[in-house]
């Protein structure tokens, strides 16, 4: 076999695996346009909450998210706070012992998100809650956070997820990482809430039954926590509820080497999660389990960053090769642009837009190249080191 041959198998391969996500991200997008979010009406009874914040090694920023989350309107008697103060510095953790809150101090010889949690409710098991909510150090929330979350639960959801959005735009590569967590909320959890699908958990702004959680935090070994815990939700047919209009406001990435090691990270951890749970789908689909087969459906997806970048290597390799095969991959690069278009927020497309999707096609390259370095990442926490206090709301 030659190698214009093989490239010609590899361009037929390649372009059904993009295909078949290309229809997947334009079906759920369309699905988030139609409609609006559901909302759920007040209650007077007040659930007791367990917040808890892991924080590694967060000295700079951890201060001023407690703070900002004291600010709550929920009565204060109905909910704790725990911070998770894992390898941080002992003043930062003096400094947090001043405020009416937790402070827990492991010190774990490998950090993982998912050791911290199962750390905490190790500690306060034997209090009493009705939920547990779940937030990164670096995240705020309005004051009516925890309302929301109430009135959510008392209309029957057990697993919830907020909408996370940046709290900074100050670079490009924040920009981008903004964007594409918006395209991600659109499809994944708008979309799919709009279809009758579970929303997909994003690792912060969650909220879970309390006792559903301490059953099975123990069972959260990699750092992909989220997906896990996603897993045991769908298993037990237990419907994630998505809540558009309830902000989570969270770091966008600033640099862009950051922001490529992040990426390795979760698509290793969407890796292991897909090969790990691959031989569940025909079950899943025979029990009619539907959102459990289409959550790993979901991770045999290519993740979008690489897939464009896939397309753009195609369609310049293939002008070389058969002019009709690129020009397909240059159609098929409209269609996904026009999916992603959907899914932006007219917010962020400003200024510095342009500036920020030029960049984008050479970051999908070197995202393509990653794909090549994710071998023992799964159980493996890259810290992101957050620089940005706090945006008062």
């Amino acid at each position: 076999m030659d190698l214009s041959t093989l490239i010609i198998y590899l361009d037929i391969l390649l372009f059904v695996i993009v295909l078949g996500t290309a229809l997947y991200l334009l079906v759920f997008a369309v699905a988030a346009l139609v409609g609006k979010s559901e909302s759920h009406p007040h209650t007077g009874n007040y659930n007791r909450m367990l917040v808890l914040i892991p924080a590694y090694k967060e000295d700079f920023v951890i201060e001023s998210t407690v703070r900002s989350f004291l600010r709550q309107s929920y009565p204060s008697s109905q909910f704790d706070v725990v911070v998770i103060a894992d390898h941080c510095k002992q003043d930062t953790v003096d400094r947090l012992s001043q405020y009416p809150i937790t402070v827990l101090t492991p010190n774990f010889e490998e950090s993982l998100k998912a050791k911290s949690l199962k750390y905490a409710m190790d500690c306060i098991a034997p209090r009493k809650y009705d939920i547990v909510v779940i937030l990164d150090a670096d995240n705020t929330v309005d004051a009516s956070f925890l309302h929301v979350i109430n009135d959510c639960y008392e209309a029957g959801s057990m697993a919830i997820q907020a909408h996370r959005v940046a709290k900074n735009r100050n670079t490009e590569t924040a920009l981008l990482d903004a964007i594409f967590e918006e395209i991600n909320n659109t499809i994944f959890r708008t979309g799919h809430v709009r279809l009758g699908f579970s929303s997909a958990l994003v690792g912060s702004g969650m909220a879970f039954d309390f006792e559903w959680f301490r059953q099975h935090v123990g069972s959260l070994i990699t750092a992909g926590e989220d997906k896990e815990l996603e897993v045991l939700l769908m298993k037990q047919r237990i419907f994630v509820d998505f809540l558009d209009d309830l902000y989570v406001y969270d770091e966008k990435t600033q640099k862009e080497k950051t922001f490529h090691r992040q990426r390795r990270r979760w698509m290793a951890a969407q890796f292991h999660t897909l090969f790990s749970n691959l031989p569940k789908l025909f079950p899943a689909l025979v029990q009619r389990n539907y959102d459990l087969a289409d959550k790993i459906i979901q991770w045999m997806l290519l993740p979008r960053i690489p897939m464009i970048g896939i397309i753009l290597i195609m369609s310049v390799i293939m002008l070389f090769v058969d002019l009709t095969s690129a020009i397909k991959w240059w159609c098929m690069f409209l269609i996904v642009l026009g999916t992603f278009a959907m899914c932006v927020p007219d917010e962020l497309v400003n200024e510095d837009f342009d500036k920020a999707i030029r960049r984008a096609p050479l970051m999908a390259v070197k995202m393509v190249l990653n794909v090549f370095r994710l071998r023992g990442l799964k159980n493996k926490f890259l810290h992101t080191e957050h620089t940005i206090t706090m945006v008062d709301k």
